[in-house]
């Protein structure tokens, strides 16, 4: 994983703090993903990190409701 260089400072066109991730999607799922992304007038990279944030958002009251978290 690689968030900065030996000096400290972010790589390029990353923010400090943020990962590069390279993922796969089937077909259908990626064409849904491009006209969410058009219809919202946002990035498609923008539609993933939302999902993925409100996915794991979720998960963490599911693990907090289970005293697994916290």
């Amino acid at each position: 994983m690689k968030v900065a260089n030996g000096n400290g400072t972010s790589m390029k066109g990353q923010s400090a703090g943020t990962v590069r991730a390279s993922i796969s999607f089937p077909s259908d799922i990626y064409q849904s993903l491009e006209e969410l992304a058009k219809r919202k007038k946002v990035s498609l990279a923008w539609v993933v990190r939302d999902a993925a944030e409100k996915y794991v958002g979720g998960w963490t009251v599911e693990l907090e409701k289970l005293g697994l978290k916290g």
